[in-house]
C-alpha cells in the first residue's frame, strides 16, 4: 500500500502526491492529513497534484472533503499543480471543488496562504507589529538556500 508523505514546513503541511491515487490511498491520505493538522496545529495545507495525470470523481470529492475538514480544523487548503486536462475533467464531471483554493505551483500556493492570514499579510506589507512572524515562503527560501 502506498502512503503519501505529509511534510511540515513552518506552519504549513505540504502533500506532494507522487503515487497513483486509488480510493484506498486517497482515504488513507485524508485520515493521515487530518491527524497531522491536529498534531502540528498547522494553519495551512498545500496539496501538490502535479504528478497526477488523471483525477476521477472520487479523488475530486476527496480533495474537496480535505479542504472542508481542514477549514473546520482552522487550516486553509490550496491545491497546486493542476494540469489543464485535470481541470477540464473536473469541470466535465461537474465537480466545482467548492472551498478549494488553487494555485499554479507550490511557490504561489505558499504566497496565497501567506496573504490569507492577517498576521502574515501585515508582515508582508510592512507592518512591524509582530516582528517574529515570518512568511512561510521566506522560511522555504531560507531552507532552500541552506540546502545548497
Amino acid at each position: 500500500m502506498d502512503r503519501v508523505p505529509v511534510l511540515k514546513i513552518g506552519d504549513v503541511l505540504l502533500v506532494s502526491i507522487q503515487v497513483d491515487m486509488d480510493d484506498h490511498t486517497a482515504l488513507t491520505l485524508q485520515d493521515d492529513l487530518t491527524e497531522r493538522i491536529v498534531a502540528t496545529g498547522a494553519s495551512g495545507v498545500i496539496i501538490d497534484i502535479t504528478a497526477l495525470d488523471i483525477v476521477d470523481s472520487f479523488i475530486g470529492r476527496m480533495l474537496s472533503t480535505i479542504a472542508s475538514v481542514s477549514r473546520v480544523l482552522d487550516a486553509e487548503t490550496v491545491v497546486v499543480g493542476m494540469r489543464p486536462a485535470v481541470a477540464i475533467t473536473l469541470v466535465e464531471l461537474g465537480l466545482s471543488l467548492n472551498g478549494v483554493r488553487t494555485a499554479l505551483n507550490v511557490e504561489r500556493g505558499l504566497a496565497l496562504l501567506d496573504l490569507s492570514r492577517p498576521a502574515r499579510a501585515a508582515t508582508l506589507i510592512g507592518d512591524d507589529t509582530d516582528d517574529e512572524v515570518e512568511p512561510v515562503s521566506a522560511v522555504l527560501t531560507s531552507a532552500e538556500t541552506l540546502a545548497r
